[in-house]
């Protein structure tokens, strides 16, 4: 159950501060010291783990069919594709974590 807040919390930082998250681990980790409180070092390294690896995965993911398209296009077939996007239910917050609605500091 454990995996399944990590993933809860994450896609809930990713949601509401998407675009200030990246492939590196460490720079996630100044992130979310700077968008959220958490108070276990362990859950916060968690937590900033699965972000970066998510963030990985999507942009393969995004290479890969940015490939497949080309692959597509030479040939001269169209294929649709269903979106399956996961949506989660973050309808609570537990005590370890508190996303805060403030300005990002920007580092230098």
């Amino acid at each position: 159950m454990r995996v399944d807040r990590i993933k809860r919390l994450s896609m809930q930082a990713i949601d509401r501060y998407g675009t200030k998250f990246t492939a590196d681990f460490g720079e996630n980790k100044k992130v979310l010291e700077q968008v959220s409180i958490i108070r276990s070092k362990g859950l916060k390294n968690e937590i900033a783990g699965y972000i970066t690896k998510y963030i990985k995965r999507e942009k393969s993911s995004k290479d890969l069919a940015t490939e497949d398209e080309v692959e597509v296009e030479s040939e001269e077939s169209v294929d649709e594709t269903e979106d399956t996007s996961v949506v989660e239910d973050m309808a609570e917050t537990p005590d370890e974590i508190e996303i805060v609605e403030e300005q990002i500091k920007e580092s230098s």
